[in-house]
């Protein structure tokens, strides 16, 4: 993997704008966003840095942010969400752990399946209302936020999250169902 040099993150393309960010503000302001946002998005810690790296670089590429309609993190999410799935597409599959549904009273051992299953919940959900339903309901991005910075209808974010929440639940019921 290609690190950065601070020379290349100074090299952005500059602008006048006010609200202009270079990659380099950008990760001092919402470094630790984007490093929550892959987390969650099953980046697995040893990752997230180098992944963090990517979405900062990918940023640069870009040419930094420009305030607009969207505020800073949501484009970052939007990254960060599609760096993980590049992640999740190339990472070889985890051997799963061993469980014995018998032991315990069906307890499973593993203390870290809840938060696969959610996890894998999230995937199962396509790109649009992942990044609808991780911005509301993980992040606390209002719905009003989230529809200026993609561009769409409020109404559009309602009926995505509506549904994400719907499929969501069904998922992890799945997942827990022997």
């Amino acid at each position: 993997m290609r690190h950065s040099t601070v020379a290349d993150v100074n090299a952005a393309p500059q602008t006048s704008s006010p609200g202009y960010l270079d990659a380099a503000a950008l990760f001092r302001a919402h470094g630790r966003f984007v490093a929550r946002m892959l987390h969650r998005s099953g980046v697995t810690a040893s990752d997230v840095d180098d992944l963090v790296q990517d979405a900062f670089l990918v940023a640069h590429r870009r040419g930094g942010f420009d305030t607009g309609p969207a505020k800073p993190t949501t484009w970052l999410a939007q990254i960060a969400l599609r760096i993980a799935a590049n992640y999740r597409r190339r990472r070889k599959p985890a051997s799963a752990p061993l469980e014995d549904r018998d032991v315990q009273g069906g307890i499973e051992a593993d203390s870290n399946a809840p938060t696969r299953r959610a996890q894998d919940a999230l995937w199962k959900l396509d790109e649009g209302k992942r990044l609808v339903f991780m911005l509301f309901e993980l992040e606390g991005v209002p719905c009003d936020e989230i529809a200026t910075a993609l561009g769409i209808p409020v109404g559009t974010v309602y009926s995505r999250l509506t549904a994400a929440r719907k499929a969501f639940v069904a998922a992890v019921r799945e997942e827990t169902t022997p």
